[in-house]
């Protein structure tokens, strides 16, 4: 396939942490061949016997997992899934390209799977990815760590310096309402209780099953839950 170049593979400089012989990389079902595997801090790299690869970037793999369900396939692999578009299917008509741009919601996703010959590396193959992703956190969750608002010097207020904050019991906050904020307040409450009846009343018959699933106001989900293919599993994004 045309994406695959020749460079050379990653070392101690870049922090490799695993290198894995005789794994065979499968690119969306179709078979790359078989080669070595390199997790290195920097990125993550396939090369086989002749020098020729690829490379993924962390930032990019939204997913990664060792995947054990021999029916979904037939070997025991490393699952990674990447927020970008490799091999054929990168080669794009003007025609397609357009539709695309329509649809700015819809990212493209590529699965890579790589099989190693021996299936106990899996395990040491998967805590590298994990650490080396761990190195390379989605700049969007940190901004949302973030905080805008005031914050609330302790020290400060012990010294009996600054304002401090007033807290009331439910009881000293209605006595604090005007007129206008209980009627307000009243039909909020109102609202809301008609809301929670709705939930579990049916044709004005309240049900047993209904009591417990909204018992406390709180809904209770009694689906079984299904076990999924992958054992392990680490969303990255």
């Amino acid at each position: 396939m045309s994406f695959l170049k020749s460079f050379s593979p990653p070392g101690p400089a870049e922090g490799l942490r695993q290198q894995q012989p005789d794994t065979e990389a499968v690119l969306n079902g179709k078979g790359l061949g078989t080669g070595t595997l390199y997790i290195a801090e920097s990125r993550l790299s396939w090369l086989d016997g002749s020098g020729l690869g690829f490379s993924l970037e962390y930032p990019t793999i939204s997913l990664h997992a060792v995947s054990r369900d021999l029916n979904a396939y037939p070997r025991e692999h490393l699952y990674v899934m990447v927020n970008a578009k490799f091999g054929e299917e990168s080669k794009e008509s003007v025609a397609d390209e357009q539709e695309e741009d329509s649809d700015d919601d819809v990212e493209p996703i590529t699965e890579f799977r790589f099989v190693p010959s021996d299936k106990l590396a899996l395990e040491a193959l998967f805590t590298a990815m994990c650490e080396c992703q761990a190195l390379h956190p989605d700049p969007e969750d940190e901004d949302s760590d973030d905080y805008d608002g005031e914050e609330y010097d302790v020290e400060a207020h012990e010294q009996g310096q600054g304002d401090i904050p007033t807290f009331y019991t439910y009881e000293e906050g209605l006595s604090h309402l005007t007129a206008e904020g209980q009627a307000t307040l009243e039909r909020l409450e109102g609202m809301l209780s008609q809301s929670v009846s709705s939930q579990y009343n049916m044709a004005g018959v309240r049900t047993e099953d209904s009591i417990r699933d909204y018992e406390d106001g709180m809904e209770v989900d009694t689906t079984p839950t299904v076990a999924g293919q992958f054992e392990d599993a680490d969303v990255d994004h």
